[in-house]
């Protein structure tokens, strides 16, 4: 069907009616839609195989055959890569809003494919480091980058699961990264100095496959229609309608939205996204501060030191603990890919609330039957965690789909890079840290301790999603966070009342 007729316009110039995102969001499901999640997906995977495999190798790299990191090293090099991550993240989520989703997203997978490689290639501890900062660079960008576009080319009545799925499959990396460094770290199989870097290389090749099928992926329209490249909008709108009506077979429905005026700009100034995020939406701020940190510190506290918590008080070797990992992993994945689709049908508020409270008091029972429990072995300890983290997972994930979808399409990959920086930034720091110190005590006690922390910030976070979350299942995007270029779209989202969520279809 023919959209509605639009002119280009220069930034700055008269407002341009379009119905793009209505044309977006009526399309049904089809072969091309599951292209977009494997091309931009990949991340997660990427990001999964890397922290897995660099937990693997630590006991390798203090091997006076390969790199002869000390322990302090070991847990230097992961700081930096979360250093990076964090950094990353910041400068491509401003370039991403700027410069447009897809060239942020081919830039971001190009650095992590050249940083992934160098690092097979180290031949020092500092060259090690690095080139680790340059990879969590990389990946720190991607989150902006592919977050952004995901939520901008799926339609809304499904844009929840997606974006469910492709965050939890993050562990899907992480299984692949354990699976892989079983054999690649067996001496047997590979010298001491090869295995490892061999495995980085694995990252890099799938890189490099992922690289060459996102080509043929488009810009987000709905970015370019604020950017007043409308013609160019048109033009990727009508080719994937081509394409989705020839893979459906039938003709597409009509859009069932109405058509939306937008003012189009070049950009948007670094006060006004700081107005934006920290003014006019100060309360979705702090409910995607409350969601990143409670998931963040809770995920990297128990994921970082799953092996020394093995080794240290059920005297698991080293070579073993990837075996542990798997059914946790597998766990994790199965969450978000199950339970996921009911953030489009129950909402997003009680399935948020609901896995972040759930996750947070199984947490606390489960610490409390460690510390007090004679019987809870190595076994127990993981089935408790796979089934924790069967929750938690799907929560983590409804949190990077909440700081995605809240704020305004000029910001948005600014307000993703944000979120998680300062998510990642805490949680990758404070909680392994803490942790790390924790078990290393000794005391199951103590350990306690970390288990009711993160159990605490957990639950507080299920209970500021009661307060201040948002009805955003099944609304379009523009609906949920009106474009700053839009008609009104200055208006602060706290003063808004909410609108009612569409009916599943």
């Amino acid at each position: 069907m023919a959209g509605t007729a639009v002119r280009r316009q220069a930034p700055g110039d008269e407002p341009v009616t379009t119905d793009i995102p209505a044309r977006m969001d009526r399309l049904p499901w089809v072969r091309w839609h599951w292209v977009v999640i494997v091309a931009l997906g990949i991340t997660w995977i990427l990001d999964g195989l890397e922290v897995t495999i660099v937990g693997s190798i630590a006991a390798v790299l203090t091997n006076r055959q390969t790199l002869a990191l000390t322990d302090a090293q070991v847990g230097l090099a992961g700081t930096i890569y979360i250093v990076g991550a964090v950094i990353g993240a910041i400068f491509f989520g401003y370039l991403t809003d700027r410069l447009g989703r897809k060239r942020l997203f081919m830039i971001t997978l190009l650095m992590y494919l050249l940083a992934t490689i160098a690092t097979a290639f180290s031949w020092s501890a500092w060259a090690f480091f690095v080139f680790r900062f340059f990879t969590g660079g990389g990946i720190g960008g991607e989150y902006a980058a592919i977050n952004s576009a995901i939520d901008e080319l799926i339609p809304a009545r499904v844009r929840g699961w997606t974006d469910l799925a492709i965050n939890g499959s993050w562990w899907v990396g992480t299984a692949a990264g354990a699976a892989a460094t079983i054999v690649l770290l067996n001496p047997n199989f590979l010298p001491v100095d090869v295995g490892w870097r061999v495995a980085f290389a694995l990252g890099a090749i799938l890189g490099f496959c992922v690289l060459l099928i996102r080509r043929f992926l488009p810009e987000s329209p709905r970015w370019l229609m604020v950017h007043g490249r409308q013609d160019e909008a048109e033009k990727v709108v009508r080719e994937i309608e081509q394409r989705v009506r020839r893979e459906a077979g039938e003709d597409l429905p009509e859009p069932d939205e109405e058509p939306i005026e937008i003012h189009p700009r070049s950009h948007t100034p670094v006060g006004e996204i700081l107005r934006t995020m920290f003014k006019q939406n100060g309360k979705r701020t702090v409910l995607g501060l409350s969601l990143m940190t409670g998931q963040a510190f809770a995920y990297n506290a128990v994921f970082f030191t799953y092996g020394l918590m093995l080794t240290t008080f059920f005297k698991v070797s080293d070579s073993s603990v990837p075996y542990f990992i798997l059914p946790f992993a597998v766990g994790n994945f199965i969450g978000p890919l199950t339970i996921g689709r009911l953030f489009d049908t129950v909402g997003r508020k009680s399935m948020i609330a609901g896995t972040y409270i759930l996750s947070g008091l199984l947490l606390a029972i489960t610490g409390w039957m460690f510390a007090n429990t004679a019987f809870f072995n190595e076994i127990s300890l993981t089935i408790a965690w796979s089934i924790i983290f069967f929750f938690a997972s799907t929560g983590a994930s409804a949190a990077y789909l909440t700081v995605s979808e809240i704020f305004p399409l000029e910001v948005r990959a600014n307000a993703i890079s944000f979120f998680y920086a300062f998510g990642t930034g805490i949680g990758g720091a404070i909680g392994p840290l803490l942790f790390g110190a924790l078990v290393g005590s000794g005391s199951r006690s103590n350990v306690l301790i970390g288990y009711l922390i993160g159990a605490a910030l957990l639950v507080v976070a299920g209970g500021i999603e009661i307060w201040l979350g948002v009805n955003a299942e099944q609304r379009p995007l523009e609906d949920v966070a009106r474009p700053l270029s839009a008609e009104g779209g200055d208006r602060a989202a706290d003063e808004e009342g909410e609108a009612p969520a569409k009916q599943a279809s």
